[in-house]
């Protein structure tokens, strides 16, 4: 480090460094300690971004060090919740109050058609029960290997009926190569009525229709087809129960078990939640991800902050022998990393809005950011690299002055 005079220059910037030095030089000819002081005040206002202009290289890593944590935080939850509200929607459009299925039939990612039709019939005698409906289901991986796609086969014209969904464009689905779609996959996978669509691994199938609103399953076929293409005739995963007017979904579900005992009968409106209550381990695991986030970004920021004060051991002498205090050393310590923080913070959003929108145009899935996470990823950011800035701002307010002004 050269030194002019008895006053080492900085080594943040070389007009940071002249700016410094010519307020020094002031303040000691004046030989008054308050405007010494307020020189070095008002010169580290700006040598704490000259320092991240001086230093780019380690400003990036350390700002990419926190938009990770706050990209990865937005990420997974905006797709949880993405994907929750996207199941809820289409399910809320299921008019029936009762499903009536087997143990096992039917799971989030996996389902099989073990329930004989037969039992649609026996329902349709039971009082209270105005229509009982037979629904196969298929589900397998979704766009390109991600999420899940659901599959249903079903009698269309009970069906629409039944939960009041109407064909927007084209017919309804009569041979087993045929499909109907809703119109949110029609417009996300550019598809219209005569456009072909691969499924069970790529087998091809024709669009004959479109439909609204979305309910279940975006992709349904005949009951038939699905039976054929899964080997399993006269068979269904579960059977849709609507209730008659002026009948509670609890009697009728009593008088169903007393019926039909040994069977699984569930309230659709507590089938057909979020995500997050599916699997019970999800909040948990977002939970352990937002730790994970606050982590690497203290332990980001701190790394680059503890390398930047042994640069700076001599500067830091300098101020303290001018009658710096060590709350304000530490507190400029920390404003570097406020500000490393906010780049990442702004930098991570961006990024996740970016990345949102090329997964969902990849991949077809979705995100939907809560304002709870964002402020969550916020505070994340910025309590992570002020948190992760401590102990190199303690340690530093706490350096001996002549030590300090020593080392070399």
């Amino acid at each position: 480090m050269k030194t002019d005079g008895i006053y080492p220059k900085l080594i943040w910037t070389r007009e940071a460094s002249n700016r410094f030095e010519s307020r020094l030089q002031t303040a000691v000819l004046n030989s008054d300690c308050t405007c010494r002081l307020k020189a070095v005040l008002k010169t580290m206002e700006s040598l704490i971004v000259a320092n991240i202009r001086q230093r780019p290289l380690r400003s990036l890593i350390s700002a990419a060090g926190v938009a990770l944590g706050v990209a990865l935080v937005m990420l997974f939850t905006g797709l949880s919740r993405g994907m929750s509200n996207d199941l809820a929607k289409r399910s809320s459009n299921v008019q029936a109050e009762i499903m009536f299925t087997k143990k096992g039939s039917m799971g989030l990612t996996s389902s099989s058609l073990n329930l004989d039709v037969e039992y649609a019939k026996l329902l349709k005698e039971i009082e209270g029960v105005q229509e009982a409906l037979p629904v196969a289901l298929y589900i397998s991986q979704g766009k390109r290997g991600f999420g899940f796609m659901q599959i249903e086969g079903v009698d269309w014209n009970a069906y629409s009926k039944l939960n009041n969904i109407q064909l927007t464009s084209g017919r309804e689905p009569k041979e087993h190569n045929e499909v109907v779609i809703d119109a949110t996959k029609a417009r996300d996978d550019s598809l219209q009525v005569g456009s072909e669509l691969e499924l069970f691994g790529g087998k091809k199938y024709k669009v004959v229709g479109v439909y609204a609103p979305e309910s279940r399953a975006r992709v349904k076929m005949t009951l038939g087809a699905m039976q054929e293409i899964m080997e399993s005739p006269s068979k269904c995963t579960y059977i849709l129960v609507k209730c008659k007017d002026g009948v509670t979904q609890e009697i009728v579900a009593r008088r169903i078990e007393e019926k039909l005992p040994g069977n699984k009968i569930q309230f659709t409106k507590e089938v057909f939640t979020g995500i997050e209550k599916q699997i019970p381990a999800l909040n948990t695991f977002l939970r352990v991800l937002v730790g994970l986030g606050a982590i690497v970004s203290a332990l980001v920021v701190m790394l680059a902050m503890y390398t930047t004060i042994t640069e700076r051991t001599r500067e830091i002498g300098i101020l303290k022998a001018l009658g710096a205090s060590r709350g304000f050393i530490i507190s400029e310590i920390v404003k570097e990393a406020l500000l490393i923080s906010t780049i990442g913070l702004v930098s991570g959003f961006v990024i996740s809005y970016i990345s949102s929108i090329f997964i969902h145009s990849a991949y077809g899935l979705l995100f939907d950011f809560s304002l709870g996470w964002t402020i969550t990823a916020a505070l994340i950011g910025l309590l992570g690299g002020s948190v992760g800035a401590l102990y190199p701002a303690v340690r530093a307010a706490n350096l001996d002055p002549v030590n300090a002004l020593a080392y070399d």
